[in-house]
């Protein structure tokens, strides 16, 4: 964990304290238990777990910092990654977890009562019918997702969830320059405008990453997202 703290200190400039320390290191012996049980993540070695998860989530503050970070709701979030990285570090942070997966949500409940982490939601529902709930919706100053979908599709998931004013972010592979290209129109569509692209390069991963950021300019139409499985089946602008 000390090289964790060392990595996210030279690449993020984040000073990571002893509790802050404490919970990421529960969180990691909890998910590696967990997924002996339940598979719920590929990644299960140690190094790989604070290089490929808990560093990874984090650099989501490279786009983050300077804005305004009240609600943050992160889509598709699976065993809570980037979200429950971001709470540890940033406690100010008001945090939904949405994850369709039984298995998964339970996880993400049971970290967050472990963790005693407060102001934290984890919503079982997929993203299409969250997005259309009043209670969710247009509600969040920046919407997150990890390896999700496609970009002409995640946008569809994302932005609906994102206040005018707030930013939604994808993290993407080295495939993100040209989804963004590809999903411009979508954007539009959905109320955004593509915002910047910021390279992201974790020690000891030969692929370039890619934070896409969009700023939510004017409301999504009520009509998106469209119900279950039809923004995967037929992406904006079709």
């Amino acid at each position: 964990m000390k090289d964790l703290i060392n990595k996210a200190h030279s690449l993020l400039g984040l000073r990571i304290t002893k509790e802050q320390q404490s919970d990421l290191e529960i969180y990691e012996r909890e998910l590696i238990e967990w997924n002996e049980r339940y598979n719920l993540t590929a990644i299960d070695d140690p190094e790989q777990i604070r290089i490929k998860h808990f560093l990874d989530s984090l650099t989501c503050l490279l786009a983050m910092r300077s804005t305004i970070t009240d609600t943050v709701i992160d889509v598709g979030t699976g065993a809570g990654f980037p979200g429950i990285p971001l709470r540890i570090i940033c406690p100010k942070i008001n945090l939904t977890l949405v994850e369709s997966i039984s298995k998964k949500a339970s996880f993400c409940e049971h970290i967050v009562d472990t963790l005693g982490l407060t102001d934290v939601e984890v919503l079982q529902e997929r993203a299409e019918i969250a997005g259309a709930a009043p209670e969710f919706r247009q509600k969040y100053s920046w919407a997150l997702a990890r390896a999700v979908a496609s970009l002409p599709v995640l946008v569809e998931f994302l932005l609906p969830f994102v206040r005018v004013g707030g930013y939604a972010l994808a993290m993407k592979g080295e495939s993100g320059p040209a989804e963004a290209q590809s999903a411009e129109d979508a954007i539009h569509i959905l109320g955004g405008q593509l915002h910047k692209l910021i390279p992201v390069t974790l020690p000891g991963v030969e692929e370039e990453r890619y934070l896409i950021v969009i700023a939510k300019t004017a409301a999504t139409p009520d009509r998106f997202p469209r119900r279950v499985g039809i923004p995967a089946k037929r992406p904006l602008p079709n």
